[in-house]
């Protein structure tokens, strides 16, 4: 699998630390958008919108940083009970209590992560940086979750297809 982040220097100098952090590699071990895992989602994010940030002449370091760490949660939201705000809001604020622990965050890092759920909850982003991550994660869940139903509907629309000509 293309792992594009690993060859970019510049990208790999804002994220190796975190990426080195045993919190951040346990990310691999959670299930996300069924079809990927909660480590893959949150690089795909990170350097994504770090690409994006670049060329409109953002924070990328803090971006790069922020879409890393967006999502360090360690439960599974189907099994949460009782929750009053819901995951939208809770998962963000443990993010950032989570990555507190192994890095200082920025206010603006802050913001990326707090507000990166915005549409599904009501707190809107104060940065464009926090837009740029926020934008680039709805992305990423369509391309990580659709994706591959797309991917089987069509090969079963093909496979049906191929089936009916060798009948005829």
């Amino acid at each position: 699998m293309s792992q594009p982040w690993l060859e970019d220097k510049e990208y790999m100098s804002h994220v190796q630390e975190l990426l080195k952090a045993q919190i951040v590699q346990n990310l691999e071990n959670f299930v996300h958008h069924h079809y990927s895992n909660r480590l893959k989602h949150s690089l795909n994010v990170s350097y994504t919108s770090f690409k994006i940030a670049k060329k409109l002449n953002a924070n990328a370091r803090s971006v790069a940083r922020a879409g890393l760490l967006h999502d360090l949660f360690f439960y599974n939201r189907r099994e949460l009970k009782n929750e009053d705000k819901g995951h939208a809001y809770t998962h963000a604020r443990i993010a950032v209590y989570n990555a507190e622990q192994i890095t200082e965050l920025s206010d603006l890092e802050k913001d990326i992560i707090l507000k990166h759920m915005w549409g599904a909850t009501l707190a809107f982003p104060r940065y464009k940086e926090s837009y740029i991550v926020t934008l680039v994660d709805k992305y990423c869940a369509i391309k990580e979750g659709i994706y591959p139903l797309l991917m089987k509907w069509r090969q079963r629309k093909i496979f049906k297809r191929n089936r009916e000509v060798v009948a005829s």
